[in-house]
C-alpha cells in the first residue's frame, strides 16, 4: 500500500500499559507513516459524568473501544480513508471484540487467520520479540489480559475452534481428542452461538400486509 497511504491512531488511555503505546509509536516510526496520538481519558471521562450508572470494567472497557473507533472514523471521513480493523479469526469466532468498537470497521487483514497463525505471520515479518512475546492485552482496565478473560490460552483455543468449525467435531469428539474437558469445549462452543449477533446487520422485523 505504501506507508504514505498509511495513517496510524494511537489512543492511549490511563489503563494503557507504557509498552503498549510505545510500541505502536515505534512500529508507526520504523514503517515511516504519519500517526497521530490522542489520549482519550478527557473524553471517556465526560462520558461517564453524565451517566448515573454504577461503573463497570466491562462497561467502561467497552466505551474505551467505542471512543477510539469514533476517532479513528473521524480521522477516516476527513482523509476519505478506509479504517483496517485489527480482529483475528480467533476472536471474530467467539465474538472477543467490541461491537461498534474496534468490531467496527472497512476490512479485516487478518481476519482469517488464527491468532497462533498471526504469532507466526509476525515472526515472518520480524516483528520485535518484545511485542511478540508480552501477553496479549486491550488495556481495558487495569491488569486485564486477553486469555484470562476467554477464560484458556489461545493455543488451546485455536485447536477447538479449528476441530469444531472446520472438521466439524463434536463437543465429546473434541474433548477426547484434546484430553480436555467436554465443559472446556462447551465453554468456546457457547462464546461463538452467544456472539453470532455480533457479525450480523441489525434484526429487521417483517410487515405482515393484511
Amino acid at each position: 500500500m505504501g506507508a504514505e497511504n498509511v495513517f496510524g491512531v494511537v489512543l492511549p488511555s490511563a489503563t494503557t500499559p507504557d509498552e503498549d503505546k510505545v510500541h505502536g509509536i515505534k512500529i508507526a516510526e520504523s514503517l515511516g507513516m504519519e500517526y497521530e496520538e490522542i489520549p482519550i481519558d478527557g473524553i471517556l471521562d465526560e462520558y461517564l459524568s453524565v451517566t448515573q450508572l454504577k461503573e463497570s470494567n466491562l462497561a467502561v472497557g467497552n466505551l474505551k473501544a467505542r471512543i477510539r473507533m469514533s476517532i479513528i472514523y473521524y480521522y477516516a471521513n476527513a482523509k476519505n480513508y478506509l479504517v483496517s480493523g485489527t480482529g483475528n479469526k480467533s476472536e471474530i469466532l467467539i465474538g472477543y471484540f467490541t461491537k461498534h468498537g474496534d468490531g467496527a470497521c472497512d476490512m479485516e487483514p487478518i481476519g482469517d487467520l488464527y491468532k497462533t497463525e498471526v504469532y507466526k505471520l509476525s515472526e515472518y515479518l520480524n516483528v520485535q520479540d518484545a511485542i511478540i512475546k508480552k501477553p496479549p492485552r486491550a488495556g481495558l482496565w487495569e491488569n486485564q489480559t486477553d486469555e484470562a478473560e476467554i477464560g484458556m490460552s489461545y493455543d488451546l483455543l485455536d485447536e477447538i475452534l479449528y476441530l469444531y468449525t472446520e472438521k466439524d467435531m463434536k463437543d465429546i469428539q473434541i474433548a477426547e481428542r484434546l484430553d480436555i474437558s467436554a465443559d472446556d469445549v462447551d465453554m468456546i462452543i457457547n462464546k461463538i452461538i452467544r456472539s453470532q449477533h455480533k457479525s450480523k446487520v441489525p434484526e429487521i422485523p417483517k410487515k405482515t400486509i393484511l
